[in-house]
């Protein structure tokens, strides 16, 4: 038993002798969170998914990543609906290039559908997070990109999520899809009072430079997305809407 002890202890030493791996570089840390819930039926759901896939590899995006001093970001893709459903889909990964990009393409259209709940975009906003501290990445940006088609009705306030998040240094910016059919028996969730890009502005983004992006609708929402990585990626302001875009407070 002695010897065991020892052997453990001598274990215990080399292990604390060997120097932890250290982050690589990359210009950003990006989460895309996806909303997923039950208002976005299986054909939006089919194009945000392909909008995704063809925005990150798009030659505008990829200028943009090649242009940051280290020629590089890491995206992390998570899908979130309701107050338990939040899923990582593609696991933190780095985009340096077309190859990468048409990886991540290609990883993500063959993914399954994770959920079709309820909307609770305060848990999508901890969920994603709470991906930061496990990334293998480090950056001197970290930012959530929030996409979604409707107000938060399931957890707890979204605002107090938000809070929480940019306290901690993090950006989060919004891309607001707007609804070309509102739900009938609850039109209000995705055309709130004021509109859908305001209820964003209002109680989803905050952080340094946070911007709210409209998409007409999911067929535009790729071009929209585009745009938006863009704008993350190259840390400024998108043209258009600017009236709408917050500043840190």
């Amino acid at each position: 038993m002695r010897g065991l002890s020892r052997r453990a202890a001598l274990l215990l030493t080399l292990a604390a002798a060997v120097p932890a791996r250290a982050a690589e570089p990359v210009d950003l840390l990006l989460v895309l969170a996806a909303d997923v819930s039950r208002s976005i039926d299986n054909e939006k759901f089919q194009l945000q998914r392909g909008g995704y896939a063809a925005a990150v590899a798009n030659p505008r995006v990829l200028e943009a990543i090649a242009a940051g001093p280290h020629g590089s970001i890491a995206i992390c893709f998570i899908e979130w609906s309701g107050l338990f459903s939040q899923k990582v889909v593609i696991d933190w990964m780095k985009i340096d290039g077309e190859k990468a990009a048409q990886e991540f393409g290609d990883r993500l259209l063959e993914s399954p559908r994770s959920f079709a709940d309820r909307t609770s975009i305060s848990s999508g906003i901890e969920f994603a997070t709470a991906q930061f501290a496990k990334s293998s990445f480090s950056a001197p940006r970290r930012t959530i990109d929030i996409s979604g088609d409707g107000t938060n009705n399931a957890g707890r306030d979204v605002t107090a999520a938000r809070d929480e998040t940019i306290a901690q240094g993090i950006t989060i910016n919004g891309l607001a899809i707007l609804s070309d059919h509102p739900m009938p028996w609850n039109p209000a969730h995705t055309n709130p009072p004021g509109g859908l890009v305001k209820y964003y502005h209002d109680n989803v983004i905050g952080g340094p430079g946070a911007f709210v992006l409209v998409a007409e609708d999911f067929k535009s929402f790729g071009q929209a997305l585009i745009n938006k990585l863009v704008a993350e990626i190259a840390q400024h302001r998108p043209g258009g809407n600017l009236s709408l875009a917050r500043n840190a407070d």
